[in-house]
């Protein structure tokens, strides 16, 4: 992994964070073009300092990844929005971001993390497993959403 690749806060609502959510939009619409299939809602609010966090990865200055964690309740904090752009993944961008929302969701309390990744993301569900997440049923707005694909892991 590059010594130049950061991992900082970032405002959800910037220009930079909505380019790279764009970009991951517009991939998940392709692989998932079902009606229905996608789960794109997160709101400021729920990446404010006292309620998540939202991250940007940088690389020499440039931004190549995004994600998000938001408490779900007092003990349960949820993943939200991961993405590297195509062109950096298999470089441990993705590894990076997702020990920076698990330090977030440590730091809110969390004691448990959940997320929701899709049936048709092998390299998603192979990040999560070889970070220990283990699949649960799926819970919330993913209840009726047969592609998706739910896991947790203890913090």
């Amino acid at each position: 992994m590059d010594e130049r690749l950061e991992v900082t806060r970032a405002d959800l609502t910037s220009p930079l964070a909505l380019a790279l959510i764009g970009e991951l939009d517009v991939e998940l619409l392709f692989i998932y073009p079902e009606e229905g299939a996608t789960h794109f809602r997160l709101d400021a609010d729920d990446v404010s300092e006292s309620r998540g966090a939202f991250v940007v990865a940088t690389l020499a200055d440039a931004p190549i990844g995004c994600g998000a964690v938001r408490l779900l309740d007092t003990e349960t904090a949820e993943i939200k929005r991961m993405y590297v752009k195509p062109s950096r993944r298999g470089r441990g961008v993705a590894r990076r971001i997702l020990d920076e929302l698990e330090t977030h969701a440590r730091r809110l309390g969390a004691r448990r993390i959940v997320l929701e990744t899709g049936e048709r993301q092998p390299d998603a569900l192979a990040l999560y497993g070889g970070a220990g997440f283990v699949g649960i049923p799926r819970f919330g707005e993913y209840v009726d959403s047969p592609l998706s694909v739910c896991m947790e892991k203890q913090l």
